[in-house]
């Protein structure tokens, strides 16, 4: 790997090779690049990690640290010192194609799999007379902190409506975890974030406040998504968060698992079966991954190139030609 001094693809093959005074060298890792701690992005480092780690035939260990987000991520990966990381499909699309978050592409920038639908949620107190988006001017709102997916988002949004964040009255910074007191403690009208459902932040968010998701909808919407096609209308279900009774209507991304096209093809392999064969596992875990599927996990929102050591098992699956 990048941040592994040394890399034995023999290790990889479920290969020991002995040194000179008869220890066995059987050991590589992976670091995955992940989220707030109170994110699905974090679920699903820890997920894939959990999974990777209980594989017999290959001495591979992985970890997934908290990181400021999908930005962050493919940066860490672009500049080495992460080997996979979590990333929105639009953050992936921008990085390798060198816009918005990223001065230059990022050819090497490879997709393993996607994970779950990621609608842009903006949630809101009651009591500050919030019913959807143009009720935003003027108000305090978190945009999410540089570096994460929702800022991305949001940036993109903005940008398309012909708007900058001094639409609000305050553009607050904060990452994820800090959004909900935040809220509860009025010190922000409303937050973004760019996330599977049920979310935990927004369970917590609509418990210690007073607080209503907002729909994001309209014509400007569906022009932003005729032109960027890797976002896609969404509905938010009703009566999964306390005082929002209703569906919700809004547009999103997808959570993809990216790479660099040098991250060893026996690695990228090795994790990809470890996420497969314990798929439905997996869909168990988190109400985010409930309707995981094989085959919208090989093609939903993968901006980049699919690497070749996730190719290779897809072939030996037959999903690919």
């Amino acid at each position: 790997m990048k941040n592994i001094s040394k890399y034995l693809s023999g290790t990889l093959l479920g290969l020991s090779i002995a040194t000179a005074s008869g220890t066995s060298i059987a050991e590589s890792y992976v670091t995955i690049g992940t989220g707030g701690q109170t994110g699905t992005y974090y679920v699903v480092g820890q997920t894939v990690c959990r999974f990777v780690n209980n594989l017999k035939d290959i001495d591979l260990k992985c970890n997934a640290p908290s990181t400021g987000g999908s930005v962050a991520n493919v940066n860490g990966i672009r500049s080495g010192d992460l080997d996979l990381g979590v990333a929105q499909s639009d953050v992936g699309f921008n990085a390798l194609s060198g816009l918005k978050q990223f001065d230059t592409k990022f050819n090497n920038l490879r997709s393993v799999f996607s994970m779950h639908g990621e609608p842009l949620t903006i949630v809101a107190r009651t009591d500050s007379n919030i019913s959807n988006f143009s009720d935003l001017k003027n108000k305090k709102v978190n945009v999410g902190n540089p570096g994460s997916g929702q800022r991305a988002t949001m940036e993109t949004l903005m940008t398309f409506k012909g708007l900058d964040f001094d639409y609000f009255s305050l553009a607050s910074e904060l990452t994820s975890t800090e959004q909900s007191s935040a809220l509860s403690d009025k010190n922000i009208d409303a937050f973004t974030i760019v996330t599977g459902h049920p979310s935990g932040l927004i369970q917590e968010a609509t418990t210690v406040s007073d607080a209503k998701i907002i729909p994001v909808e309209g014509n400007d919407i569906d022009q932003l998504i005729k032109k960027y096609p890797y976002y896609a209308k969404t509905v938010i279900p009703g009566g999964l968060y306390k005082g929002n009774p209703n569906d919700i209507n809004t547009y999103g991304v997808v959570a993809t698992i990216v790479t660099d096209k040098d991250t060893p093809n026996d690695s990228i392999y090795a994790i990809t079966k470890a996420v497969f064969s314990n798929l439905d596992r997996i869909k168990k875990i988190h109400p985010a991954f409930a309707n995981l599927t094989a085959e919208k996990m090989i093609s939903d929102g993968l901006s980049a190139p699919l690497h070749e050591g996730a190719k290779r098992y897809y072939k030996e699956r037959g999903w690919i030609k």
